[in-house]
């Protein structure tokens, strides 16, 4: 028996096969309880349904369209907080500006080789991405792995990993990379410390080159519960501490966004874990957020 057969009989169909061989209204209503978590309305089922019937439409395009539709970005809450800020994550590091040589501090993904900064999307293809993150045996038991990894090669480019802590980057010469990413993992260090890592990214970077980081927003944690949202956590910020804190280390913030929007909670003075996760995506007011999400710059050289 070949590999192949070996696996499809382990797992048994695949999930498109198992919708393709629905009727299409029972396509039409498995694609709607599982996207729009509801039963197919009048016009819904006006629209698909003779696509479905004819061959026209798949249920796999249905989805797709399904997923781009006003209602699933703004009334569909995602079953779980985590995996909605993840998403939200995702669309931030899309938005980051190209670079060649890329520093990613506390980079890993579990089960990716790849890293995060190449798994959430980041698009385009770069010299080298250096992933710094802790010795396994100094990691959180949930963010531990059973090897060490070394060199991954993607298809933008090389992947190096680096294990030690983002306090000390003294291994990495000025001006040695373009972009340097710090995605929830300055609120892992104490405050102290954050100011050792904001004055070593600043001296590595490039002038004008950038800083990409993402933070829990301590507003929006502290009405959601009063002790840290991570016990790995030392200090959850404020978005105003943590513009001081940068503009202090030497940078520019170009751009603020916040990354899942709490504002009925915030006027309500009560957290709603459903409202969190359905407003997902990138906002201007970043107060209000779940997340605090910047773009820092260097300054240029003078001339």
């Amino acid at each position: 028996m070949t590999d192949r057969r070996r696996r499809g009989r382990r797992f048994g169909p695949t999930p498109r096969s198992v919708l393709a061989g629905l009727s299409a209204p029972d396509a039409l209503a498995v694609v709607y309880e599982l996207l729009l978590h509801r039963a197919p309305d009048p016009a819904g089922a006006a629209s698909y349904l003779p696509g479905l019937e004819d061959g026209t439409l798949t249920p796999a395009q249905l989805a797709e369209w399904i997923l781009s539709s006003g209602e699933w970005w703004t009334d569909v809450a995602f079953s779980e907080l985590g995996t909605s800020l993840h998403f939200s994550r995702c669309l931030f590091v899309r938005s980051f500006p190209p670079a060649r040589r890329i520093l990613d501090l506390g980079g890993t993904a579990l089960g990716a080789p790849q890293g995060a900064m190449v798994r959430m999307g980041y698009p385009y293809a770069f010299d080298r991405l250096v992933v710094v993150d802790l010795p396994q045996g100094d990691r959180n038991d949930l963010y531990r792995e059973d090897h060490d990894r070394h060199i991954v090669d993607t298809p933008l480019g090389p992947v190096h990993y680096h294990y030690h802590s983002m306090t000390d980057l003294s291994a990495y010469p000025d001006a040695s990379f373009d972009l340097v990413y710090s995605g929830q993992s300055i609120e892992h260090v104490p405050v102290a410390d954050a100011d050792k890592v904001l004055t070593e990214v600043a001296r590595v970077l490039r002038p004008g080159g950038h800083l990409a980081l993402d933070t829990p927003n301590a507003t929006v944690c502290r009405l959601q519960q009063a002790e840290f949202i991570d016990p790995d956590h030392d200090h959850e910020y404020t978005h105003h501490e943590m513009v001081d804190k940068l503009r202090c280390n030497g940078f520019e913030v170009v751009e603020m966004k916040g990354l899942n929007h709490a504002g009925r909670s915030l006027a309500a003075g009560e957290f709603s874990t459903r409202e969190v996760a359905t407003q997902r995506g990138l906002f201007a007011d970043i107060e209000s957020c779940y997340l605090l999400a910047y773009l820092c710059r260097t300054p240029e050289e003078v001339r």
